[in-house]
């Protein structure tokens, strides 16, 4: 067995409070700091999906006849705008 020259790795060395834990969890959701917010426009809608596939958060709602928006989770990316074959969705500014 091949001994080693010196310790891989020494914790006495680090400071306690180098990078603090959370403890308490944050009640803000990723719709809370956007700046810029989805809309559909639902004649334009055929239900394809392709917005729901692409969305990172997974906040686009089916509907019967179009996909909607579950804006408290949506962190305003614009992915569903830029992916839409249809053009069926905007990004707007969000209102103050």
């Amino acid at each position: 067995m091949i001994k080693q020259s010196r310790p891989f790795f020494d914790s006495s060395t680090i400071p306690d409070d180098l990078c603090p834990i959370a403890t308490a969890l944050t009640p803000m959701l990723p719709g809370d700091w956007r700046s810029m917010r989805p809309v559909v426009d639902r004649a334009k809608c055929v239900k394809c999906a392709v917005c729901w596939l692409y969305c990172p958060v997974q906040c686009m709602l089916e509907k019967p006849a179009w996909f909607d928006v579950d804006l408290a989770t949506c962190k305003g990316c614009g992915i569903c705008a830029e992916e839409c074959p249809h053009r069926a969705i905007a990004m707007v500014e969000e209102a103050a």
